[in-house]
């Protein structure tokens, strides 16, 4: 006998994709807007703001003194993984002054990315320092800038002391595909962190 719903045409009622929250951090200038523009598939939202003269002298300008804006919130852009993913980015502000944000918008993430400049590898300690206290899994990626020091992964991973099972990869912000890549390297290490504890 047929069902209720083949009778009426209607069918199984779509299924909704699972929302997954990821959070892009770094340091002032690393490319974190970049990439959440490069890689959604919507138009981002982006809080970036053209810089004034009160940020001069309190925003570290070092290496990236050519920088005119900034983000003051945060960035937001979408990807479709497949029909049941659908990733969530949210970039956040590098800026010191801005770090009382990062507990609210790590809520609730499934993971994040943190963007490593090699001209200011200093500026990303403190988004590596709070993800591994929240105990969130992340991934490092060393967006290669032009005239940045081609640095390796292994040199990268000593010089920010980060564990082995911490991926370090290479990425290009303004490359989609090097992103999307990125994405992919991340949600695979999160699967990889929870295996033990879903199979335990």
């Amino acid at each position: 006998m047929a069902s209720a719903d083949s009778e009426t045409g209607q069918g199984t009622p779509e299924a909704i994709p699972q929302a997954v929250k990821i959070i892009v951090a770094g340091g002032f200038g690393a490319g974190k807007t970049t990439l959440v523009a490069s890689v959604s598939e919507i138009t981002p939202l982006s809080t970036e703001e053209v810089m004034t003269e009160a940020s001069y002298g309190v925003d570290d300008l070092g290496g990236v003194e050519s920088k005119s804006t900034t983000t003051v919130a945060l960035d937001f852009g979408r990807i479709t993984i497949n029909d049941d993913i659908v990733l969530y980015l949210f970039g956040t502000p590098g800026q010191d002054r801005f770090w009382f944000m990062w507990d609210e918008l790590a809520s609730g993430a499934l993971g994040a990315v943190v963007l490593a400049d090699t001209r200011r590898l200093d500026t990303c300690f403190h988004a590596v320092d709070f993800f591994e206290r929240q105990g969130l899994p992340f991934v490092v990626a060393v967006n290669r800038f032009v005239g940045s020091e081609p640095y390796e992964a292994a040199e990268v991973r000593e010089a920010l002391d980060i564990p082995a099972a911490v991926p370090v990869v290479m990425a290009d912000a303004r490359d989609r595909d090097s992103c999307r890549d990125v994405l992919v390297e991340l949600v695979t290490h999160v699967i990889r962190s929870r295996s033990p504890a879903m199979t335990g």
